[in-house]
């Protein structure tokens, strides 16, 4: 009974894993017809010809938006909602490229397949997921009962259409990884990696300690890096823009109604018999507990919950970011039990409201009567200039607005943004420059690559001066007494670590240490942000006729889990370049 009332409760969620589940990878498309699809506004865009459906979109938009008000309590922002929108983008092309792929290949699943994956010995992990006892087995009759019965026909149908598509990526997955391979050495040099550890002393030397006057660059220099390294300087599609906000942070006459909102619950709270229950019929942000404190223990902002008496509730309290009142339950010796409930400060909805309309009012003057500047001296705003690249999210100056990516996607050089809504405020942008992806003008990047350069001098500086150092001092003491630093000791660094205590991350010195033998002290070994003089005391090497069958088998799966995701990310990029995409959200939502 428990496993039919599972499968009627979780009717939805079953036939949305088959559009959701799989994530960005392997997202299944058979749940629609994409023949079906016609062209014209319903069109959100097409993959190698083949059309992508507004509605698929919307549904699976308005999936997440559920999912996330069922897992959260709270309807999605504006900006949240952007992010999902942008995922749901990426996932529909990728399942229809893999759908493609699977067609072109003929790969195929047999029902006898999907029989086995349901009915036999080693069951798929969706059948163990709704069918399982607690003791971990399956439940043969339910699965038997739920597949073959007409009482379930929705529930069985959407199983077999998931197991079958999962099957058939499988195979899909197989087909491209075929030539992976983690051979024995493979798994022998990574158990050495897990299993060795080093104990070391160790001199560092910071990069950043060479004297700035000893660093001397000329513009052919930095001319030569350029070209050198032209690689580092290309860049996605930027944009360059301004923008206005609009605070939506709480003012202080919504701090004041707040406190007062606390305040008239005051009597109702000292009234109650039930406190844990009025908090959370009250919305408290505090959580009710029910122990005693130490007087001495209580927290400076709870202190007026002292001063009453047991059963009274204290005055409304500012407490920085919240309004509380302090209901004093119990009293015994120098212990008390007390019940705190607090509401946030946070904008009422006329403040939202007010900075909403300030926005949209500056919006239509600036893009249809004036123009931005204007608009923002009449309304005395301070303007904040912006940069992006397209495909990160972060934006220089504002911080991660999907939203404000989607508009520069689609707008031109002069656009001004309908207000975008962020977390406490408001914003308005225009688009002052577009600059193509491409190599990025060396005048452009020429104070970077200055920095650049004069880092790799100042490490070219180190490192001879400290050859000179390690030359004329033969032991790790007199090198450390010469150069006035500390001799550091590390006891038991393993190999696969990237992390010295002490120096940072510097997985290449790590490296080089566990290439030396016990006793021996390096040369000069430059590391990220310094360089190091190693001796190594002793390393304990891993014993490979200490691998076991099962450690051997668990390592190969691992490394070969890395390498195919790794091959697949790759690989799912390279078809995505190959592919003709046409884009028309801008089109259809703007």
């Amino acid at each position: 009974m428990g496993v039919m009332t599972k499968f009627r409760d979780n009717t939805g969620i079953i036939l949305w894993i088959l559009i959701g589940s799989f994530g960005l990878l392997w997202v299944i498309m058979d749940v629609y017809d994409p023949n079906a699809l016609s062209a014209g506004p319903s069109t959100l865009g097409s993959v190698n010809g083949e059309p992508i459906s507004l509605e698929e979109y919307n549904q699976r938009v308005q999936y997440y938006s559920t999912a996330y008000t069922q897992q959260t309590g709270a309807s999605m922002t504006a900006e949240t909602r952007a992010i999902y929108e942008t995922q749901v983008w990426e996932d529909l092309v990728s399942a229809t490229l893999l759908e493609q792929k699977m067609d072109e290949l003929g790969i195929t699943v047999t029902d006898g397949e999907v029989l086995e994956m349901a009915y036999g010995d080693n069951p798929d992990p969706l059948i163990y997921q709704y069918f399982a006892r607690e003791d971990g087995s399956i439940d043969r009759f339910a699965v038997e009962n739920v597949l073959a019965s007409g009482d379930y026909t929705q529930e069985a149908i959407a199983i077999e259409l998931q197991l079958r598509q999962k099957r058939r990526q499988d195979k899909l997955r197989n087909f491209i990884t075929a030539g992976i391979q983690v051979t024995d050495q493979d798994v022998e040099k990574e158990f050495k990696r897990r299993n060795s550890f080093a104990e070391f002393s160790f001199i560092r030397f910071p990069f950043n300690e060479v004297d700035e006057a000893e660093v001397v660059t000329s513009d052919n220099d930095l001319r030569s890096y350029y070209e050198e390294n032209k690689e580092r300087y290309k860049q996605e599609e930027s944009y360059r823009a301004r923008l206005v906000s609009f605070s939506t942070l709480p003012t202080s006459q919504d701090t004041t109604e707040i406190l007062e909102e606390v305040a008239g619950l005051s009597n109702s709270f000292a009234a109650t018999d039930n406190d844990s229950l009025f908090l959370i019929r009250q919305q408290s942000i505090t959580p009710y507990t029910n122990v005693f404190v130490n007087r001495d223990e209580i927290r400076e902002e709870y202190a007026p919950v002292l001063d009453v008496a047991v059963g009274e509730v204290t005055e409304a309290l500012n407490l920085g970011s919240s309004a509380a009142i302090i209901k004093k339950v119990a009293e015994e010796g120098d212990e008390i039990k007390f019940v705190v409930f607090s509401l946030p400060f946070e904008a009422l909805p006329s403040t939202i409201d007010d900075a909403a309309e300030n926005a949209d009012e500056f919006f239509f003057f600036a893009s249809e009567e004036t123009s931005f500047d204007e608009e923002a001296e009449r309304a005395g705003l301070s303007v904040q200039e912006v940069f992006a690249t397209k495909g990160n999210s972060f934006i220089s100056g504002l911080g991660a607005s999907q939203q404000a990516l989607d508009f520069f996607r689609d707008a031109d050089e002069g656009d001004v943004s309908e207000p975008i809504e962020l977390g406490t405020q408001f914003v308005v942008i225009e688009l002052v420059e577009k600059t193509p992806e491409g190599f990025r003008p060396f005048e452009e990047v020429e104070a970077l690559i200055g920095t650049q350069v004069r880092n790799e001098k100042r490490k070219e500086i180190a490192v001879s001066n400290i050859s000179n150092l390690v030359a004329a001092n033969a032991s790790l003491e007199s090198l450390a007494t010469a150069a006035s630093k500390e001799i550091q000791t590390v006891d038991n660094l393993a190999a696969n670590s990237s992390v010295i205590t002490g120096a940072g991350r510097e997985p290449g010195i790590v490296g080089a240490i566990f290439e030396m033998e016990d006793g021996q002290t390096s040369g000069v070994l430059e590391g990220l942000n310094a360089a190091y003089v190693v001796q190594v005391n002793t390393i304990t090497r891993a014993i490979p006729s200490t691998l076991d069958g099962a450690t051997a088998q668990q390592i190969r799966a691992e490394l070969e889990q890395l390498e195919s995701q790794k091959y697949l990310s790759i690989w799912l990029d390279e078809l995505k370049e190959e592919a003709d995409i046409t884009d028309n959200r801008s089109r259809l939502f703007r």
